[in-house]
C-alpha cells in the first residue's frame, strides 16, 4: 500500500503559482500564518461565506492533491459534533458531486479535493461549489445565522 505524503511547508506567502490563479479569477484574499489563501464571499439573501485554499499539497502516489475548505456549523463546546448534526453531514455527503464534509476541532468544514495542478477554470467551480455547499448546510444547521 502507498504512503500518502504532505507537500513541504507551505510559504508564509502562500503558494505562487495558487495566488496567481486567485489574482487572474479577481478573488480578493488574505493570506494566514499557515500560508494558506483566505477568501470571503458575499452571497445571496445578505449572507457571506468563507473558503480556505490551502498552499501545502498532498501526494498519494502520482497525485497531488490540494484542498478547498468552507466551514458551516462550530459546535457549542468546540468538542464533538451533535450526533443529528453527524448525520445530516453524512447524508448530504451521500449527495455531493464533490467533496464531502468533516470535522475539526468542533467545526463541520465541507472539503473539496481537487488536482494541485487544476486549471484556472477548475480551481473557480471548485471553490464555487464548496462556499455554496458549505453555506447552504449552515443556513440549514444555523437557521438565522452566518457565522462562516
Amino acid at each position: 500500500m502507498r504512503e500518502d505524503k504532505a507537500e513541504g511547508a507551505a510559504s508564509k506567502d502562500g503558494d505562487p503559482a495558487l495566488r496567481a490563479q486567485l489574482q487572474a479569477l479577481g478573488y480578493k484574499y488574505e493570506v494566514d500564518e499557515d500560508g494558506d489563501f483566505v477568501l470571503t464571499f458575499a452571497l445571496d439573501e445578505q449572507r457571506s461565506q468563507m473558503a480556505y485554499v490551502l498552499s501545502r499539497t498532498q501526494r498519494y502516489g502520482s497525485l497531488k492533491v490540494r484542498e478547498i475548505w468552507s466551514p458551516a456549523y462550530r459546535s457549542a463546546d468546540r468538542g464533538a459534533l451533535p450526533a443529528a448534526v453527524a448525520n445530516r453531514l453524512l447524508e448530504d455527503g451521500q449527495l455531493s458531486k464533490l467533496g464531502g464534509w468533516v470535522s475539526q476541532d468542533g467545526v463541520a468544514v465541507f472539503v473539496v479535493k481537487l488536482d494541485a495542478d487544476a486549471s484556472q477554470q477548475t480551481l473557480d467551480d471548485a471553490i464555487d461549489y464548496a462556499v455554496r455547499a458549505a453555506d447552504q448546510m449552515e443556513a440549514e444547521l444555523t437557521p438565522g445565522q452566518d457565522e462562516f
